[in-house]
Parts: C-alpha cells; structure tokens; sequence
C-alpha cells in the first residue's frame, strides 16, 4: 500500500509515490521491500529486520533513519507483542510489516485525521499517538482493578494474589514499551539528519510528554501494587500471629494439667490421693479450675 500525504492520506501507486513531490507512506510486507527496496534511494547502512525484533528503537543512518517497533497487544500485555520495522528520510516513510498491523494503523488515519498543515512529522505523530490511543482507559482500567482487590483486602477477605501478580507483569511490559517509545521521539526530535522541519520537532516533543505521562501512571500503579502487597503480607503476618497466640495460649492452659497427668501417672504404692474416694474428683475439679483460671486471665491480658 503507498500513500501520499496531503491533507489527508491519499492511496496511490508505487509510481505515483516515486514521481511526486509530495512526502509518501508505503507499507510493504518483508518481500515486497526486498523487491522494492532500491527504487526508494534510501541510505540505509542498517538493513531493516522483521525477524528479530525485541525492542521500539530507530538507528540513524548515513542518509536515513531504520529501526523497528515492538508493540504489546492491548488484549494480551503479556503475549506476543506486534513487530514491524521502518526505514525512512525526508522524502518519507517506509513500514516492514509482515502481518498487517501498520496497515489497520493507517486506515484509523485515514478516516479521523485531515491535516491544515500536512507533513512527514505531522503523520508520524499521528501514527505513533494511535499506538497509545486507548492507554489512559487501559490504565484506568487498572487502577479500578487493583482497587477492587485493595478493597476486598480491606473487608478481610482473601486476595486474589494472582491476579494481582499478572497486574504487576502487565504494568513492567507497558512501562518498558512505554520507555522505548520516549527515547524513539527523543532520537526523532534530535534531527541528526535534518529530515524534518525545524517547526515541525514539536511534534515529537507533544508526543514524547504524553507518553511521559503515561510512564509515570504505569509507576504510579507500580507502587499501588507494592503497597497492595505489603498490605495482604500485613494481613497475612497478622492472621498467622492470631494462630500462633491461639496456639501458645491452649499450650500454655494444658502445661499445668500436663504436669498433674505426669504426676498421677507415676502411680507410686504410697501416694495418698489413690486410696482417697475423693482423689479423682478433686483432680478433675482443679483441672477445671486451673482451665478456668487461665481463660480469664488470658482474657483480662487481651491476649485472646
């Protein structure tokens, strides 16, 4: 697919975008740029790769600017991510992309967006905000998540800790997509090559505070999961010291009655109490006693 950018993309053919003067798009799949890739004259030192990608980054060149973007799937953070390269210079802009992600971009483009003043830099803002386009709902999302289990934590019920978990993973991976795509901006505002307008930069410097902000929600989520998670291992420290203090106060209750069980059970020939018809009343009477006792003083104490 080839695009001229006017006030609004226009599809065009390979011709037309080679024998126009107006700055271009064109997404090819990896075959299509091994074919095509001499007829765009771009000076490109670092060939464009589609099969290993891990990373958004941009290289500069000689005479252009490669590089590659990796994109989380909105649907699945922690899944496969969308990868696609890129090479461009001032005449326009090239996308290596073996799956079509680019393309669904581009048509969003087309029907939302129709510039006063178009330009090279004023489409790749454009592209790079519908990247992050549902972001501030994907992170609001989040946040009446992690509400969610903060508040069940509260009412003291059990969290659910896994859940919790995924949360933090999925908030690390947009945090790292999230660092990539400032310093892409940064390496476009930087103008190494002097393929964009002076007074066009500013572009590049919108879109890297927007998505600065969104860095700092993803790190402002970051510690609300910390802090949910300190707060259930609180929760949890707090329900295991109860059984412990259960446990201490019914072995401490029954040290006595140990102790008069070992005594009585000695059954030496000459202990009183067993010849006494009042012997084993008496014992079973100060063992209540002794329970009884206990309990209160444990009560008074707080300590149950």
């Amino acid at each position: 697919m080839y695009y001229l950018i006017d006030t609004m993309l226009q599809e065009c053919s390979l011709k037309e975008c080679h024998g126009n003067k107006k700055q271009y798009v064109a997404v090819l799949d990896p075959q299509e740029w091994i074919k095509e890739r001499e007829s765009f004259e771009m000076g490109i030192d670092i060939e464009p790769d589609t099969t290993e990608i891990y990373a958004t980054n941009a290289d500069v060149n000689y005479d252009s600017v490669t590089g590659a973007f990796s994109i989380p799937d909105r649907r699945n953070i922690l899944g496969e991510c969308h990868n696609f390269a890129f090479a461009l210079d001032e005449k326009g802009i090239v996308f290596i992309d073996p799956a079509d992600i680019v393309t669904g971009l581009i048509k969003k483009i087309t029907l939302t967006k129709k510039w006063r003043m178009p330009s090279l830099e004023r489409f790749i803002y454009d592209f790079l905000e519908q990247i992050v386009y549902e972001d501030s709902r994907i992170l609001e999302s989040y946040e009446k998540k992690l509400d969610i289990i903060d508040n069940e934590l509260d009412s003291g019920n059990e969290a659910d800790l896994e859940a919790l978990n995924d949360i933090r993973g999925e908030l690390r991976d947009l945090r790292t997509h999230y660092n990539q795509l400032i310093e892409l901006a940064q390496e476009f505002e930087e103008n190494e090559n002097n393929f964009f307008k002076a007074e066009n930069l500013r572009f590049f410097r919108l879109f890297s505070n927007r998505v600065s902000r969104l860095y700092d929600i993803v790190n402002s989520l970051l510690d609300y999961t910390n802090q949910i998670k300190d707060t259930y291992q609180s929760h949890l420290d707090v329900k295991q010291n109860r059984i412990m203090t259960v446990l201490t106060v019914v072995t401490t209750i029954f040290m006595p009655l140990t102790l008069i069980v070992g005594w009585y059970g000695m059954n030496f020939k000459y202990m009183p109490e067993l010849e006494s018809e009042w012997g084993y009343p008496v014992v079973i009477a100060l063992s209540a006693i002794i329970v009884i006792f206990s309990l209160i003083f444990f009560k008074k104490k707080k300590w149950l």
